[in-house]
């Protein structure tokens, strides 16, 4: 079991008023992904409203259920449970200690003191797919998710779905790292699976996976494009919208000829910056876009609850309407992402907002 570890937001502790506990999914804070992306926001709350946070690690979801005990043996004011593999521990823990806040992020429990904060991933995966169904050079798309569950199968429906909305005619490959939490954490067998991706044809690669889709990250950057010759039986390149996007100069070297290049889409928080090549936002970037999962908000609302004195248990949805999903664009994908498609992204946000479109949730 890793060691507490806490972040002392006032220059004196008798000062601070509040004290929040969060524990951590398989992966940990330094997660960049999903852990990483909550623990952010978290912190920023802690600043914000100058309360202590104390974070746990567990070394397994088994250890989950004594760190979350701890915090609330002590009185914490608030203990937060990132990742659905925190939630039993979170509901026993809840239903022992009845005059505790709880929040759970990414799962729901059915204890009455606990805020679950949940999300409508198929509507944010569902601009990520317009975008790679819009932008795929082949007219076939990868989908690498972590864990074989529900959860993560919204996330693949709505992908295709806007794939579908696109591009009618492109395909979609699906394939999922395990059928246990481990499987938010293999980047190995992540990487692989994208592997067995591209010689499929898949020139873009979404990886819903956690800190598994680092290893997606790393093979689209190590391999940086197909080409012509090496495409399987039946595809072939069918545009080629980067073609004035500026390229660095190892890529040039390594692509020459027919190719295009290969992307990943991240997912959660923004990871745009994972597909800079050379320190230089201008030349071509690796990462087309991230679908942002805002788990950081989720944390932060949870903590502003608590402070404010607004906290209530039960389920709260988090979708395009109230700013929990979005997709990334900065400088290092904003020639990626032409005005047109930025323009054609906007209306359909708010075609989801208004009802007009409905994104399906399962399978």
């Amino acid at each position: 079991m890793k060691h507490w570890i806490a972040l002392l937001v006032l220059c004196s502790v008798a000062s601070a008023q509040v004290r929040v506990g969060i524990a951590f999914d398989t992966g940990g804070k330094n997660d960049p992904t999903f852990n990483g992306v909550a623990y952010a926001g978290a912190q920023r709350a802690a600043q914000q409203f100058r309360v202590q946070l104390f974070d746990f690690e567990p070394g397994d979801p088994s250890q989950v259920l004594p760190g979350v005990r701890k915090f609330a043996e002590e009185g914490f004011d608030l203990v937060i449970g990132v990742g659905f593999a925190t939630e039993p521990g979170i509901t026993a823990t809840a239903k022992e200690f009845k005059d505790t806040k709880f929040a759970l992020i990414d799962s729901v429990s059915e204890a009455p003191n606990v805020q679950s904060l949940v999300f409508r991933e198929n509507e944010g995966t569902f601009l990520v797919g317009y975008i790679a169904g819009r932008l795929t050079q082949t007219g076939v798309v990868g989908f690498v998710g972590g864990m074989d569950i529900p959860l993560i199968h919204k996330f693949e429906v709505g992908y295709r779905e806007g794939v579908r909305k696109a591009c009618p005619t492109c395909r979609v490959v699906v394939n999922y790292v395990g059928n246990t939490p481990a499987a938010f954490n293999d980047p190995a067998r992540a990487k692989e699976i994208a592997s067995l991706q591209k010689a499929q044809g898949a020139d873009i690669i979404y990886a819903a996976a956690g800190a598994s889709g680092l290893g997606v990250f790393n093979f689209v950057k190590e391999t940086r494009c197909l080409k012509a010759g090496e495409l399987p039986k039946g595809v072939r390149f069918i545009r080629d919208p980067f073609r004035s996007v500026p390229k660095y100069a190892a890529y040039t070297q390594a692509c020459a000829g027919s190719t295009r290049p290969m992307f990943f889409i991240g997912g959660d928080g923004n990871l745009n910056f994972l597909g800079d090549t050379d320190s230089n936002p201008q030349t071509l970037n690796h990462a087309l876009t991230c679908m942002l999962k805002k788990v950081d908000v989720a944390a932060f609302r949870a903590v502003e609850a608590v402070v404010k004195g607004t906290f209530k248990g039960g389920i709260v949805s988090l979708g395009l309407k109230e700013g929990g999903l979005d997709f990334a664009l900065d400088s290092f994908n904003q020639a990626l992402i032409p005005d047109t498609l930025r323009r054609e992204l906007e209306a359909l946000k708010k075609a989801v907002i208004s009802g007009q479109i409905k994104v399906p949730d399962t399978r």
